[in-house]
């Protein structure tokens, strides 16, 4: 899907605000309310659109601990990257993780309550998953910038 200038400016407003409603959205980015929804719907359709979702803070719902975890694999054929992938999306503690090159085959991020819940997630969690061999963590000290709007070219 080709993204023109009001795409970009309806995306940009629905990722600031995903809960807009249709009118404020088409007031916003200058269209009626029909093309607006139109339009959206498009974009939902093509897939630009992934889904919609409520930020949550982490520290509001007692989770204070986010820990970046690098994990190494014994081996990095076809099957053992498949198998470890279809482990760790299993834990909710996991919120992100990534395929890397480097030094680590995963970088993987989680959010816990604290050292206590980190331990119990590495010991019973983690390191059951077989053909780890390597696992490092870092603890984010402050959290500088977060945000979860990608960067839109400029229409």
């Amino acid at each position: 899907m080709k993204l023109d200038p009001i795409d970009l400016r309806i995306l940009d407003e629905l990722q600031r605000d995903g809960a807009l409603s249709n009118v404020e959205l088409a007031r916003r980015v200058h269209l009626s309310p029909s093309p607006c929804l139109a339009r959206v719907k498009a974009l939902e359709s093509a897939g630009v659109i992934d889904r919609y979702v409520a930020l949550a803070s982490a520290s509001a719902v007692g989770l204070g601990l986010n820990v970046f975890i690098s994990i190494s694999l014994r081996t990095q054929s076809k099957e053992s990257l498949g198998d470890f992938e279809r482990r760790i999306v299993e834990h909710d503690e996991v919120m992100e993780c990534y395929l890397m090159t480097g030094d680590s085959d995963y970088l993987i991020r989680i959010a816990v309550a604290d050292m206590a819940a980190l331990e119990k997630f590495i010991l019973e969690q983690l390191t059951p998953i077989p053909g780890i061999e390597k696992i490092r963590s870092s603890f984010a000290l402050k959290q500088v910038r977060y945000k979860t709007a990608l960067p839109l070219p400029r229409g």
